[in-house]
């Protein structure tokens, strides 16, 4: 259940008009925020990177040449868009106030995003290689750390870093119609294959489009990929789970294939669900009301890049002491402290949920995904599905909480509302940095 509707859940959130288009737009000039990260070997220690990140078009201004809004509200305007072709020719997608309207900023290494800032709501940056591509991950045989700042997140809120399968330039070299590419955000998809999206492959979803908020909708398709989940987590409880496909970079779908494709439950690794219930949190042994290092390790099984991916390990970091990953201690599941297929089929039978994750890819698929590259991603969101419950409380609500992996988290599973943790996200933020 990780990143349950993930993409639904932030554009549902934003009370801005949150837009997406594919013509480059006028209004103002795009400037991505500068952020440095690190690529480091052992023999040769760090050699700092001048990075940027962009954010993702569904949370711009997308207009016609009269600057007519393209979408309002829940709706898309008929006259500018009659079709999803003439409706991408028409719409531009504009430059970002990326401090006074969405709260990002960034410092050297480091990059906070606000939740609550004027009217938006949440944000998701991608790490940009130049100022037209996104930066291409392969993880296998590699290290990846970073460090969070998450003492502000509550229950209900999720500061959430990983890797998406997208397009280096956001789809534009396929899509000729996506004029905007990756220097504007575009070519979003994840392992949930989020119909949200309003622009997909270059073209409007607006087909069958449905309102699900006075912000928001779904159209006929969505957008799928694997996804690695580094990093889901608030003050309370983390998860990360990778989420293989058995698609190829990004599949736009439809009907029942929206739902077969990707394992959108995942295989999560979550320290309270699976039995130390004071490893993570506030005062604990990773202590949240400070900042601690993430360290994921990608496992080969061959002990080189080309090898396949047979393991995550999971370490932290803080105040100068290496903590290991905690163990597994719920009945019915064998010690384990760290992701594998061993693992994630141990956690299926023990909690009996359907095994998708081995059906649909498992490790060597989501290593696939890897070796092809992946797109970092960094965001903050709240939850409109579920209330982040299956992250930091009692998920489902309907089974027993004593029953193996459905307590998640302390969070009551009244907590997480949008309307409330909007109401209280006046100075919520999430800082990552040293990446």
């Amino acid at each position: 259940m990780s990143n349950m509707l993930k993409s639904t859940a932030l554009l549902s959130a934003s009370l801005f008009a949150i837009v997406k288009g594919q013509g480059i737009g006028t209004n103002l000039a795009e400037t991505h925020p500068s952020l440095s990260w690190s690529k480091c070997t052992t023999a040769g220690g760090c050699v700092s990177t001048a990075g940027s990140v962009v954010l993702d078009a569904n949370w711009r201004w997308v207009h016609n040449a009269a600057f007519t809004n393209c979408y309002t509200g829940n709706q898309w305007d008929a006259t500018i868009c009659p079709d999803p072709t003439t409706c991408a020719a028409n719409c531009q997608l504009d430059g970002a106030a990326y401090s006074s309207t969405y709260g990002i900023t960034s410092s050297g290494n480091a990059l906070t995003l606000n939740f609550v800032t004027g009217s938006n709501v949440g944000s998701r940056v991608y790490l940009m290689a130049s100022n037209t591509a996104y930066q291409m991950f392969k993880p296998i045989n590699q290290e990846f750390t970073f460090t969070v700042d998450l003492s502000t997140l509550p229950c209900g809120l999720n500061g959430a870093l990983y890797f998406s399968e997208m397009a280096s330039d956001g789809g534009s070299a396929a899509h000729p119609t996506n004029k905007a590419g990756a220097q504007y955000g575009t070519g979003y998809c994840d392992s949930q294959c989020p119909h949200d999206i309003k622009f997909i492959n270059g073209a409007a979803n607006m087909l069958n489009w449905t309102a699900t908020s006075t912000n928001s909708g779904t159209g006929m398709y969505g957008s799928c990929c694997s996804e690695m989940d580094i990093w889901e987590a608030n003050s309370i409880s983390a998860a990360y789970t990778p989420h293989p496909c058995t698609s190829t970079g990004l599949l736009e779908c439809s009907g029942s294939t929206c739902t077969s494709t990707c394992d959108q439950a995942g295989c999560d690794f979550n320290s309270y669900r699976w039995g130390d219930l004071n490893y993570y949190g506030p005062g604990m042994t990773v202590d949240t009301t400070k900042p601690f290092t993430v360290v994921t390790q990608f496992i080969s099984s061959t002990g080189t890049a080309s090898g396949t991916l047979s393991e995550i390990r999971r370490l932290y970091i803080q105040n100068g002491v290496t903590i290991q990953n905690s163990v597994t201690n719920i009945p019915g599941l064998t010690t384990y402290n760290s992701v594998s297929d061993a693992f994630c089929k141990a956690q299926k039978a023990a909690t009996g949920d359907t095994d998708t994750f081995e059906t649909l890819g498992g490790m060597a698929g989501m290593g696939a995904a890897m070796a092809r590259g992946m797109v970092l991603v960094l965001s903050i969101w709240d939850d409109y599905a579920v209330d982040m419950l299956w992250l930091d409380s009692d998920y489902p609500t309907t089974a027993s909480a004593t029953a193996p992996g459905v307590a998640r988290g302390t969070c009551a599973t009244s907590s997480g509302k949008p309307a409330t943790v909007e109401a209280a996200g006046s100075g919520v933020h999430v800082i990552y940095s040293d990446i």
